[in-house]
């Protein structure tokens, strides 16, 4: 996953002064419900680029759809907002909990699947996880209708691609490669 510089650096900004007030861990709980809700809603994400919709707009509706983070997070929106890089929230979010796991010598291990994993899979599928990255691993879900069925499974450089979307690609390079016209 490409992020862009600035999301980075505002991301690295806030973990210091996090760590520095000691919230660190409570503003990764916020980042995780930041990342959770941008990513699973195309309306905010919309409305989050629209060069029309106002600063003031912006910064009243991220306070109303966050209303239980906390001060530096609040401080962080005011911030991202201030500086016209809303439209970079998610990937801030997403670079905090890596820096955040990361500091804690934690792995983060992101999960891709068609539908809604149950808690029983989910358990199954860090097991797996933890196995490949060889220390603790913290799992991040994604819903991704592409894939069609069953999973992606990312952690760090490595990767399982369980998907019917890879599988069904194999299949057609196979049968263009067996059954070519020369």
């Amino acid at each position: 996953m490409k992020l862009s510089r600035a999301a980075s650096r505002y991301a690295k900004a806030i973990l210091d002064l996090a760590i520095d007030k000691k919230e660190a861990a409570a503003v990764n709980e916020d980042m995780k419900s930041v990342l959770t809700t941008v990513h699973s809603n195309k309306e905010l994400q919309d409305f989050l680029k629209s060069p029309v919709v106002k600063t003031e707009q912006k910064r009243g509706a991220l306070r109303q759809v966050f209303s239980k983070v906390g001060g530096i997070t609040i401080g962080a929106f005011d911030l991202i907002v201030d500086n016209q890089r809303a439209d970079i929230l998610g990937d801030i979010a997403t670079k905090y909990i890596l820096l955040y796991e990361e500091m804690n010598k934690r792995e983060v291990a992101t999960v891709t699947t068609a539908l809604e994993i149950s808690p029983e899979l989910e358990a199954k599928i860090l097991v797996k996880a933890k196995e490949l990255a060889g220390t603790e691993v913290t799992l991040e879900k994604k819903i991704d209708p592409s894939i069609v069925g069953g999973f992606i499974l990312r952690v760090g450089d490595k990767e399982i691609n369980a998907s019917v979307n890879s599988t069904l690609g194999e299949l057609k390079r196979e049968f263009a490669d067996k059954y070519s016209i020369e």
